[in-house]
């Protein structure tokens, strides 16, 4: 492992004093959770951003289902002559 330094402004070192001694974690400790967490979560954005521009891509090139497909399958659920699902 490797140290990194942060700086932190005295009003955050003494929420983290005060916290850590709420929770029984070392300021060291909550760092290094409210790193991880982050990190998850902007992970999860930016893979979700991609996810999203490459169905954008497939729908500009493939298209998609019409609008008027999809109602006319949704009003023939449940009746005699039920449509199979639009693709």
């Amino acid at each position: 492992m490797q140290t990194t330094g942060v700086k932190l402004d005295p009003q955050t070192r003494e929420r983290l004093q005060v916290l850590g001694v709420r929770t029984q974690r070392s300021p060291h400790w909550l760092m290094k959770a409210a790193i991880e967490k982050y990190l998850q979560e902007q992970e999860a954005y930016w893979r979700e951003r991609e996810e999203d521009a490459q169905r954008w891509q497939a729908y500009q090139r493939d298209g998609g289902v019409s609008h008027t497909a999809v109602t006319e399958w949704l009003d023939s659920i449940g009746t005699q002559g039920e449509l199979p699902c639009p693709r």
